[in-house]
């Protein structure tokens, strides 16, 4: 049995859906493929106990590209920005964090000289022309920044809070401070996790007469004689499309694109690594200590966040959630155990005598935050517009934009598909 459709998009992730819901504004017939039993992909939430757990912290940004796309399918984002209070924690000391004009003039961190380099590092940001920093990496950038090792320190965990990545070394300095920039306009907590926008883009979608079939994984993708695309799924039906969008990684898409479909950019997808992270999800009946909310470790590379101080994420009203993540380093060799210890240990420091009070806890040693690790010059290898060099095949998804990575890539990739598509089918 063959089933016969214009668009099929491999992947029922934010991308997806997003490119899904702007294509649907058309005439054509559209698929998502979800390999998985539930759609969300990284933006699934998990509700265990009555607590909601996202896949690790997540914040959607105020100031960036994602928040108006969704807003223009009248996605509704309920819930709250965390204040910007934060604990700088190194080893057994603790610092207020300047982060803020209050936090600025009461950080024990740094003396009066540091927090003027510092003041003026936070303006020049601001003002910045990212095109200048083409081809430089983060941590070239920050050491021409200052001299100061501490405000380097500053700008370190800058760059791991607002992108999940840890490398400085070889990061893109372009892409780094463009997230920087966009974070410090501040982040929202959702309601009820990441899932709560999946499920008002899938709702969107099916009305739209949008099909999305689960469980159904791509093995094969093969151009035939006319240009369309023949997919071989796991439910043994064969699937034609005049049009594919693909949101899953990069190495994902070399393995199930056919020998015989040529594509000169596999050879940059191949090398591509992803971006990794291990988290500690907790939900406890109170917390031992409430004014301890924020916390950023600056020699170990540790996050700590009370998420359901501004987001509902508990069907009890005095439960609190909140998540512990080691950012891991690029190619670093992981031991669980050990990180488990890490971060058990980093949140005893926040939070001391925790274990007396909690509910549920998940710990994942190694998620995939996202799927392209961006090193310098990535921007050159990535075509614009989510094309790729096999016409009628297009790419979306947090690695797929030159410019982004995260949900700010996902979500715009996905609609720069869609309308990649659509313009198509005006000519």
């Amino acid at each position: 049995m063959t089933q016969k459709w214009d668009v099929v998009i491999i992947g029922g992730g934010l991308a997806g859906y997003v490119a899904a819901n702007y294509l649907a504004k058309t005439n054509l017939s559209i698929l998502i493929l979800e390999k998985g039993a539930k759609v969300g992909g990284r933006a699934r939430t998990d509700r265990i106990h009555q607590q909601y757990f996202n896949l690790g912290p997540h914040a959607l940004y105020k100031k960036g590209k994602a928040k108006p796309i969704l807003e223009e399918f009248g996605v509704q984002l309920m819930g709250k920005s965390p204040k910007q209070s934060v604990t700088l924690i190194d080893h057994e000391m603790k610092y207020v964090a300047p982060f803020s004009p209050l936090g600025l003039l009461s950080t024990n961190y740094l003396n009066w000289k540091e927090r003027l380099d510092w003041m003026g590092i936070l303006l020049k940001i601001q003002q910045m022309n990212l095109a200048e920093l083409a081809n430089l990496s983060f941590k070239n950038w920050v050491v021409q920044a200052t001299p100061s090792l501490k405000v380097q320190s500053l700008l370190f965990i800058l760059a791991r809070l607002s992108t999940y990545c840890h490398g400085p070394e070889v990061l893109s300095a372009k892409l780094i401070m463009t997230h920087i920039k966009i974070a410090l306009g501040g982040v929202l907590y959702l309601d009820y996790g990441w899932q709560s926008l999946i499920d008002q883009l899938h709702n969107q979608a099916v009305i739209k007469h949008v099909k999305v079939q689960t469980r159904t994984n791509v093995k094969e993708i093969t151009q035939v004689d006319d240009g369309h695309f023949r997919l071989e799924t796991s439910t043994s039906k064969n699937i034609t499309a005049r049009y594919v969008i693909s949101t899953i990684g990069p190495h994902e898409l070399n393995q199930i694109l056919s020998e015989s479909v040529t594509m000169t950019q596999r050879g940059f997808f191949t090398d591509i690594n992803s971006v990794q992270g291990a988290t500690l999800d907790v939900a406890l009946t109170e917390l031992p200590d409430a004014k301890q909310l924020f916390a950023m470790g600056i020699s170990e590379p540790m996050y700590f966040s009370v998420h359901s101080h501004y987001a509902r994420l508990s069907n009890h009203r005095n439960s609190v959630v909140l998540h512990v993540f080691k950012y891991y380093h690029n190619k670093e060799a992981i031991d669980g155990k050990k990180v488990q210890l890490e971060l058990e240990q980093f949140l005893d420091k926040v939070q001391t005598g925790w274990q007396k009070f909690v509910i549920t806890k998940r710990f994942i040693p190694q998620i995939t935050v996202n799927q392209r690790f961006p090193l310098v010059g990535d921007e050159q290898k990535l075509v614009p517009r989510s094309k790729t060099t096999i016409p009628g095949l297009y790419i979306a998804g947090d690695w797929a934009s030159p410019d982004y990575i995260l949900s700010e890539a996902a979500i715009s990739s996905g609609k720069a598909a869609a309308e990649a598509i659509i313009s198509k089918e005006m000519e």
